[in-house]
């Protein structure tokens, strides 16, 4: 399956750059670096100086697409096990 705005979420985001647009957490909003480690619940984006733990549900996402597309995703949208949620296909919840 290409990587496409509307196959992103079903996508692999290890690898991606990433910036966080919104989030509860103020403090969280303009993270930006490279998607090093996704669980169930957060995303580890690794930045010039550190790497930062995003919690998903609370944050919303502006992926850069190796087509120079740059993708907006509601974190929400993202909360799963990686593998379970690259394998669901449609807009089920579940598989």
């Amino acid at each position: 399956m290409p990587l496409t705005p509307e196959t992103l979420p079903r996508h692999e985001l290890v690898g991606l750059d990433v910036e966080v647009v919104a989030a509860s957490n103020p403090d969280a909003v303009g993270i930006s670096g490279t998607v090093v480690v996704e669980t169930t619940q957060m995303l580890a984006v690794e930045g010039a100086d550190r790497v930062w733990h995003v919690p998903k549900d609370s944050a919303t996402f502006a992926f850069d697409l190796p087509s120079g597309q740059r993708v907006r995703v509601d974190g929400s949208k993202l909360v799963a096990r990686p593998a379970r949620r690259t394998e669901k296909s449609g807009d089920s919840k579940w598989r």
